[in-house]
């Protein structure tokens, strides 16, 4: 029985579509769909910048390895005072 490996070819998603609000939001959805806890999903990966926190289903991983943890930090931050504190 010979096995043959061979590398699989992917399509790369396209870059600079997204925002990390529009990034977030898919991760979100992506999370919620597998049925884990976003919120804390999130909070892990933010925390340790493991991306095993983030799911690969529907591309989830790859989107968030897209951002920097900084930039996703500023991006809550800026939602959170312009929703809550700017009302």
């Amino acid at each position: 029985m010979t096995e043959r490996f061979e590398t699989m070819k992917m399509a790369p998603l396209p870059e600079g579509r997204e925002t990390a609000s529009d990034i977030l939001a898919h991760v979100y959805r992506a999370l919620q769909g597998k049925g884990y806890d976003p919120i804390t999903q999130l909070v892990g990966f933010v925390l340790t910048g493991d991306p095993t926190y983030i799911t690969s289903f529907q591309g989830a991983r790859s989107l968030i390895c897209r951002l920097e943890r900084d930039e996703i930090l500023e991006e809550l931050v800026r939602y959170y005072v312009e929703n809550k504190l700017n009302g």
